[in-house]
């Protein structure tokens, strides 16, 4: 089991009130980092030094004037850094670096963070080679990806936020697999310059942590308007909607069970809980984010393909010949029922304050060579709209299972708001934010 480590946001008021410090951090950091790497396997990559002389630097320079005070920072090996290697996990790019830094690395480095290292991804965070990581609560079973290395990063205590990129589920799964908070903003909140593209249409960068409070300091940091500070909402003036999706039996017993007790958990501390069902024109929904990935995958894919790399997978090259034979015709529908399906959610959202659902079917399956299920992820990476998974409950197994809090395009602060409010009411039920079944 991963060890208690503190927030962010409490290192960080540390730090500014300057009872810690920077080097410290990033001290504790590295060394849980060279205690549990060689069974966890998060990292692609590593730069100790060069973080601890930025950080010592920044010590002498006043961390308390940067936001983000030199938080140790994991980045998905699917975005590009100038002062570590980007190599997708892909074997046409080993020992490529680039010479800049992905929007969000720049400006997360100038908020203060100082990236530690690039995490372990599925390749090119689309398909075929998977990462070596482990999860770190049963080194027996999959961290979910495709941001395998940063979710076990983060719930491994090696760091306290790591970014991670979402096309079907790749932020929201493995952050459920590994017991903490994920973010996945809404479609083109947050710049994705410098972001390796599977699907434009999908593709979403997302980031994982230990609690809400992080992921909402992180947020602050990447998009183009001020904090627009929240009141904490009271549990007796919310109105949470739980929906079951389109495909309520990819869910395993146990996890309907507990969307069931947190549920009536809400409405017991005086959250008004209702049913929503999403009406017929969402039938088929995974349909069109197949077609979407697909469609737009052979664009993102030909330059690999048509430069004839050996070393390209044949899984790629498929999807460049498009073998699955879907045609224009397939996507502008495919394109028309999203759209449609965007305008219908927001105006059914609009009646409560966030939508509750499903993060995954179940537990985080045993072995490497399976991901998990990505069936209560690809709706709302294709609707666009924001989500946010914390840890409620425990599977027969003994690994956590996250529910996800979702909204409105463009309500992330509120999602994020009753997140918290949710994560907050199971922590309070039961110790270390479970949910026993």
């Amino acid at each position: 089991m991963t060890q208690a480590i503190g927030t962010a946001t409490d290192t960080i008021a540390a730090i500014h009130a300057g009872t810690s410090t920077v080097e410290a951090w990033h001290t504790s950091c590295f060394d849980r980092i060279t205690k549990r790497e060689p069974e966890v396997r998060a990292w692609a990559s590593l730069r100790q030094e060069g973080a601890l002389c930025e950080a010592r630097a920044l010590d002498r320079a006043n961390p308390s004037t940067k936001p983000l005070a030199g938080m140790p920072l994991g980045v998905k090996d699917v975005i590009l850094t100038r002062d570590l290697p980007t190599e997708y996990n892909s074997p046409i790019y080993q020992g490529f670096v680039p010479n800049m830094d992905a929007a969000c690395v720049a400006l997360l480095r100038a908020a203060g963070a100082i990236p530690i290292g690039k995490t372990e991804t599925v390749e090119f965070a689309a398909a075929v080679r998977l990462a070596p990581t482990h999860n770190p609560l049963n080194l027996a079973h999959t961290p979910g990806g495709s941001s395998s290395g940063s979710a076990a990063a983060v719930a491994d205590g090696h760091v306290p936020v790591a970014l991670g990129t979402q096309t079907g589920g790749s932020v929201i799964r493995p952050a459920s697999f590994c017991g903490i908070c994920a973010i996945k903003p809404t479609w083109s909140r947050i710049s994705r310059e410098g972001i390796k593209m599977y699907a434009p249409s999908l593709d979403t960068l997302g980031w994982f942590a230990r609690s809400v409070d992080d992921l909402s300091l992180v947020y602050d940091s990447l998009v183009p308007d001020p904090a627009l500070p929240l009141d904490a909402p009271e549990p007796g003036q919310l109105r949470i909607a739980i929906c079951h999706t389109p495909f309520p039996d990819c869910a395993d017993l146990a996890t309907r069970r507990g969307l069931a007790r947190v549920g009536a958990l809400l409405e017991a501390c005086g959250v008004s809980v209702s049913t929503l069902d999403l009406p017929p024109e969402f039938d088929g929904i995974d349909d069109s984010a197949r077609v979407v990935m697909r469609a737009e995958g052979r664009a993102a894919f030909l330059p690999e393909y048509r430069t004839d790399y050996a070393d390209l997978n044949d899984h790629f090259r498929a999807l460049v010949e498009n073998v699955e034979g879907i045609g224009d015709d397939d996507l502008r529908r495919a394109y028309d029922h999203a759209a449609q399906c965007r305008a219908r959610f927001d105006m059914i959202a609009s009646d409560y304050d966030a939508v509750l659902t499903y993060s995954v079917p179940g537990e985080a399956p045993r072995g490497l060579s399976n991901n998990g299920s990505a069936a209560f992820n690809s709706l709302w990476t294709l609707l666009h709209v924001p989500c946010v998974t914390v840890p409620v409950m425990q599977g027969t197994s003994g690994l956590p299972v996250g529910l996800t809090v979702t909204g409105p395009r463009f309500a992330d602060r509120a999602v994020m708001a009753v997140a918290r409010v949710v994560h907050a009411a199971v922590a309070a039920e039961e110790r270390e934010a479970i949910v026993a079944l």
